[in-house]
Parts: C-alpha cells; sequence; structure tokens
C-alpha cells in the first residue's frame, strides 16, 4: 500500500479539534474536492457508521467512508480511522489528534491506499503522480481545517 500524510498544528483543544473534524456539517468548508453529502448513518461516527459524499465535478466521484475507529482525545490523543472506498482506491483514512496544550492540537491525516485500476503501471503511476496528487490534497483539507478551527477558536 502507498502512504500519503500531511500534518498541521491548529488553534483549538484536542477535543475541539476533534469534535470539528467530526462533526460532517462542516466538511464542506474544509475536505479538499467535498461536493455533497448523500447519505449518514444516525450513528457516525460511531464505529461501523457509514457515510457517502459525492466530490466536486471532476473529483473523486463517489466515495463511501466507514468507520474502523473512533477514540476521542481524553487522556490520549484522539484517532478517527475510516475505510475508504471510491472508484480510484481503496485504503485506510486516520486522523490523529493530540493535544499540545490547552490551545493547540497537532492533527495529522494519513492515507494509506492502494489504487483499484491501472494495470502494471500501476506502481510506477502512483510514484509519479497519484501520491504527490494525494498529499497536495491532503495539504489543501489541513490547510483549510486550520482556518476552520482559527474561526472556531475566536468564538
Amino acid at each position: 500500500m502507498a502512504v500519503a500524510r500531511q500534518s498541521a498544528v491548529v488553534p483549538l483543544s484536542a477535543e475541539r479539534a476533534f469534535a470539528l473534524w467530526t462533526d460532517l456539517r462542516r466538511w464542506p468548508s474544509f475536505i479538499d474536492g467535498f461536493g455533497r453529502l448523500d447519505r449518514a448513518d444516525d450513528s457516525w461516527p460511531q464505529p461501523g457508521a457509514k457515510i457517502v459524499w459525492v466530490s466536486t465535478p471532476g473529483g473523486r466521484g463517489r466515495v463511501t467512508e466507514r468507520v474502523e475507529a473512533h477514540e476521542p482525545p481524553d487522556e490520549r490523543p484522539g484517532r478517527v480511522a475510516t475505510q475508504v472506498l471510491e472508484e480510484a482506491l481503496t485504503g485506510i483514512q486516520t486522523v490523529d489528534v493530540e493535544g499540545l496544550s490547552d490551545e493547540e492540537t497537532k492533527v495529522v491525516i494519513s492515507l494509506d491506499y492502494e489504487l483499484a485500476r491501472g494495470g502494471p503501471l500501476r506502481k510506477l503511476a502512483d510514484l509519479l503522480f497519484i501520491r504527490r496528487a494525494q498529499n497536495d490534497s491532503l495539504g489543501r483539507t489541513l490547510r483549510r481545517f486550520a482556518l476552520e478551527a482559527s474561526e472556531e477558536s475566536a468564538l
């Protein structure tokens, strides 16, 4: 599997950062390529819950995420991990939140993925093009998330 990973420090407590990340109503403001939520289980973000969302035009298409782990931060870092299924890839996306102080949290997002198609040149295409695009997308998501966190911390 290939791995894309990005991190950022946001101006919120770990609890508030975790709550912001798992609030589906806020996803359009920070998830790169997020078009609209198609459906979500009422139990989101508990393990086993699923969501289906549709990307913006020219994006990832229909994306299904199923929660594998939901560990809110308390005495230890928090984590939410989802199994991601889409036309181009499958994988596990993990978001870790670790409080650095009462007002700062490190957020790390990683996507361990395997391309769903591509034939014998799939690994080369991933190395040259796909992994960079995935890292760039995660970076855009975290920059937007940091902006949302900044706005929330001002409230």
